[in-house]
């Protein structure tokens, strides 16, 4: 990468260098080298920073502009995926399967996404998710079989998407509606999808500002919420 020189080299404890001096191009990259360790990482995440490389590189820090991002109030539901949801088609469940989610998001795919969660990735999700930071939304089939889900980082009232996967048809898509009942039930203001894509869009989320961003995290980041609210109903039909 010619531009690796101009970046800040992480070693030890070192704390990440203002978002302003991240790359144009490739977009958002702050900061190379460190670890995954938890502290790392939550202290990346309440900057709006995020990890994304291929093992064996380095781990690549990024904070890209703009951002996208989905505010729980605006989820956009469509008319068949509500059909899907009265259907009662699938089960749901929270943080029962944290590590398969995770496998299962990163299976290699016809769009050539989910090969940046290596193993050193794997573990530093799950050791955040035993401690209470991370969570997963799983979905399953009639037949019990895990077929869809997302998991990310939860701090204060802020949710960070990370990844999801689905194997049938809106198994994804039921995920984030699962998602999004929970955070508005915990009063979250915003949930990270870090960079835009089509999937997302069509379900509501939208670009911002980096700075607008960070200002909107800086307001939720520090508000508690209830850890009671990583709960789901019974039915999908009672999402709508």
């Amino acid at each position: 990468m010619s531009n690796m020189q101009a970046i800040t080299q992480l070693i030890n404890d070192d704390s990440f260098p203002p978002s302003e001096q991240a790359l144009d191009y490739p977009n958002g990259l702050l900061a190379v080298g460190g670890d995954l360790s938890p502290a790392r990482l939550m202290a990346a995440y309440r900057q709006g920073i995020f990890p994304w490389y291929e093992e064996p590189q380095p781990v690549l820090w990024w904070t890209p502009d703009p951002r996208s991002v989905l505010f729980p109030d605006r989820l956009h539901i469509s008319r068949s995926l509500r059909k899907t949801l009265r259907k009662d088609r699938f089960r749901l469940a929270v943080d029962q399967n944290f590590e398969a989610v995770m496998r299962n998001c990163a299976q290699l795919r016809g769009d050539g996404l989910g090969t940046w969660i290596g193993d050193d990735m794997l573990a530093a999700y799950c050791d955040l998710h035993h401690i209470g930071h991370a969570h997963s939304i799983e979905v399953y089939n009639p037949a019990g079989e895990l077929v869809g889900g997302l998991y990310g980082i939860a701090i204060g009232r802020a949710y960070f998407g990370e990844s999801m996967f689905s194997e049938e048809t809106d198994a994804s898509k039921v995920g984030l509606v699962a998602l999004v009942s929970i955070l508005r039930r915990g009063g979250f203001g915003i949930i990270d999808c870090q960079v835009e894509s089509d999937h997302l869009n069509s379900l509501g989320a939208e670009n911002i500002s980096r700075l607008d961003f960070e200002q909107r995290l800086g307001e939720t980041i520090d508000v508690a919420h209830d850890p009671e609210i990583w709960r789901l109903p019974a039915t999908c039909g009672e999402l709508l």
